[in-house]
């Protein structure tokens, strides 16, 4: 496998969505277009119900790890205005599909949600309640910062629907901690793990990062192992992404070679999936573990797992509205993104206009392709059907993915794809051979984070 993994490093997209957002076509983008696009669907896939994505952007310190779009600040009297904002777009929104949607899915990220006050959190949601209805079996989630989520953020959330939460942990050693400026002691994440099981979450989940600055094999291994002393439901073991060239001096508070090397970062991933896999983490999808009973595991047994810039779900919903500063919202046709600035987004809103700044309007071979990389990136196989005969190159495919086939990590043949078991930590690899935008113009590698 280490061969194999060496063999196959290469730089990748992530593919929450297809185009991925380098390959974007900018120039023919239009808000029109993009609202006519959110409302064909909206009506197609009415009894599906919605996704609900909510950028809360502040936090009060930089992490020298994170490439989120955030606003660092301690001052809290940015809340009211912002969470106003929220509601002012859900408004456009709503008026613009013409009724009350039901939310099937809601998940506040950040930046760091609970940066925002357990009352004005809660208000929130109560309002967005009245706004439109929630779906009897709705799964609420959120992003919780272990320094600064409180029982009462737990409970206020957990009061509204929330039952599950997911924690930013990284790794536990001191050295590492310092270095990418987030010092949270094992001690405070069991706290806030244990406070949530106590108020009734049934999902905790643990984010975990490999490939920081200083981290070393050791690191990793004593970081699962005490992370499985607290038996998260999930865990997300993520690779760290080094791009100061896009998120400018926030991604500078260590020097490059701080940073594991490739080989030790090769290493990392493997020793840490091997252990995850030992303690009875099932594998569900790239980067993501989950025991037995967990909801998203029983999707992925059940053929129902779903990717989108949320990141793996357990259900589908064709229709997912991105509110606040930097959001994606996804159509199926269509992908748009609010603008990045909060003072710009709140005046846009506050003028009564939706606040996409660039987005992306699908061709009928963006949505063949899009259906086959992610059945891949959900349920590691794809067939092909009479309709991709237009814009589906078996051949091309054939002889892209012949070396994997050969090294065992796929079998294809003339009804599709199979991923063997020995192939789905290289799912992006092979998901790459179906992108005909990646395979027509590269742009620059440095755009995407390595593959492992």
């Amino acid at each position: 496998m280490c061969s194999l993994i060496q063999k196959y490093n290469v730089p990748g997209p992530r593919y929450t969505s297809y185009p991925t957002v380098p390959y974007w076509d900018i120039a023919s983008f239009s808000g029109k277009q993009w609202e006519a696009s959110l409302r064909k669907s909206f009506i197609e896939s009415k009894g599906e119900g919605i996704s609900l994505y909510i950028h809360l952007p502040f936090c009060e310190q930089m992490c020298t790890f994170c490439g989120c779009h955030k606003r660092i600040t301690k001052r809290h009297d940015v809340e009211i205005p912002y969470l106003k904002a929220l509601l002012q777009e859900l408004d456009l929104y709503i008026t613009l599909l013409g009724e009350k949607p039901t939310i099937k899915e809601l998940h506040l990220g950040g930046g760091t949600p609970t940066f925002f006050a357990p009352e004005n959190l809660g208000w929130l949601l109560q309002q967005i309640f009245r706004k439109a209805h929630k779906a009897q079996d709705a799964e609420l989630s959120f992003e919780g910062h272990p320094n600064n989520t409180t029982k009462s953020h737990l409970q206020a959330l957990y009061n509204v629907g929330f039952r599950r939460v997911s924690y930013g942990v990284q790794d536990y050693n001191s050295t590492v901690q310092k270095a990418i400026n987030r010092i949270q002691p094992f001690e405070q994440v069991e706290k806030v793990t244990q406070w949530a099981r106590e108020i009734g979450y049934t999902s905790v989940g643990h984010d975990l990062i490999y490939g920081l600055p200083f981290q070393t094999l050791e690191d990793v291994a004593h970081t699962i192992e005490r992370t499985n002393a607290l038996r998260p439901d999930r865990i997300a073991f993520y690779s760290y992404a080094h791009v100061p060239w896009i998120k400018g001096n926030g991604q500078r508070g260590f020097k490059e070679e701080d940073l594991p090397s490739a080989t030790t970062k090769r290493q990392q991933y493997e020793l840490g999936k091997k252990q995850l896999e030992s303690m009875g983490y099932k594998d569900i999808g790239m980067d993501h573990f989950a025991l037995p009973e967990d909801e998203l595991y029983m999707a992925s047994t059940q053929g129902k797992l779903h990717r989108n810039f949320m990141g793996y779900t357990p259900s589908k919903t064709q229709v997912m509205i991105g509110l606040g500063t930097s959001s994606i919202s996804d159509s199926w046709y269509a992908f748009a993104q609010n603008t990045k600035s909060i003072e710009e987004y709140q005046e846009l809103v506050g003028n009564g206009v939706i606040p996409v700044f660039r987005g992306h309007i699908l061709t009928d071979e963006d949505t063949i392709i899009r259906k086959h990389i992610l059945n891949l990136m959900c349920r590691f196989k794809t067939e092909w059907q009479q309709e991709d005969a237009a814009f589906i190159n078996k051949q091309a495919i054939q002889e892209r993915l012949q070396e994997m086939q050969n090294d065992g990590l796929l079998i294809m043949d003339d009804k599709g794809i199979q991923v063997t078991p020995e192939g789905q930590p290289f799912i992006r690899n092979i998901s790459m051979a179906l992108d005909l935008k990646l395979q027509r113009k590269k742009p620059e590698t440095k755009l995407f984070s390595m593959t492992i």
